[in-house]
């Protein structure tokens, strides 16, 4: 689920930022450590979201944490204890939660929730550090909101990066993307065209959860099947978010 592992990124010199120290492995955080060293030093952590995958590093590898919220274990209790719920008003007026300032050190600090509610990507120079946003191979995955998700709110998300400055996009799991752009254009296509096939199914009166995932989601292999459900519950919230449907009208 995480590709070739969690990307670690050191922006800068003298001294340097870390943006996700990744997973607690000793080896890892040993070469960031040296590599920071090879930098003047580390001055600060920050995180793009807190999943473990991303956060998990920070106490050992001993750098003092800038930005972000470290999982303790249930990700999904500490992400919902973490940062309260957004508002209206909040998707209005994007924020960081936890931080009055837009930027840490060298680094623009944008809010970006939709796969965690405290996701943010951090812009320095023209390039993004993305997080969990988008990925450098395949689709991100979107929970519902039970799982700190938000489909309305990550689609803001994508188009409010679409409107940066930026030449390269540097994910939290694999490979550099060298034309934002066009991968983000890709990104919400996707999401509409699923949006398009579970709104067809709707109206022509499938009810069931089962039937609904059947209708939009048959090209997935059945392994990935409880994360495509997941995704659909995604969209389905955000249909009702929208007044375009009511959940009482759902069956299991």
């Amino acid at each position: 689920m995480t590709l070739g592992g969690t990307n670690t990124y050191l922006v800068g010199r003298d001294p340097a930022y870390v943006v996700d120290p990744g997973p607690d492995d000793a080896g890892h955080l040993d070469a960031v450590r040296a590599e920071g060293e090879g930098r003047g030093g580390i001055e600060g952590v920050v995180l793009t979201h807190s999943h473990s995958d991303h956060s998990a590093g920070v106490r050992a590898l001993g750098a003092p944490l800038l930005l972000g919220v470290v999982s303790e274990g249930d990700e999904t209790a500490a992400l919902a204890g973490a940062v309260p719920a957004r508002t209206d008003a909040d998707r209005a007026q994007p924020s960081v939660a936890g931080c009055s300032s837009s930027r840490v050190g060298p680094l623009e600090v944008v809010a970006t929730p939709g796969h965690a509610r405290d996701h943010v990507v951090f812009v320095w120079g023209d390039v993004c550090f993305c997080g969990d946003l988008i990925l450098g191979e395949g689709s991100s995955i979107v929970p519902p909101g039970a799982f700190g998700g938000s489909l309305v709110d990550y689609m803001e998300s994508l188009r409010r990066v679409r409107q940066l400055d930026v030449s390269k996009l540097a994910p939290g799991h694999g490979p550099l993307i060298d034309d934002p752009a066009a991968r983000i254009d890709e990104y919400i296509a996707h999401r509409e065209e699923r949006e398009a096939r579970l709104v067809t199914a709707l109206d022509k009166g499938e009810r069931s959860r089962t039937s609904l995932l059947d209708a939009a989601w048959d090209d997935v292999p059945e392994i990935l099947r409880p994360a495509a459900a997941m995704a659909m519950e995604a969209h389905l919230e955000k249909l009702e978010a929208e007044g375009r449907l009511a959940a009482s009208q759902l069956e299991p």
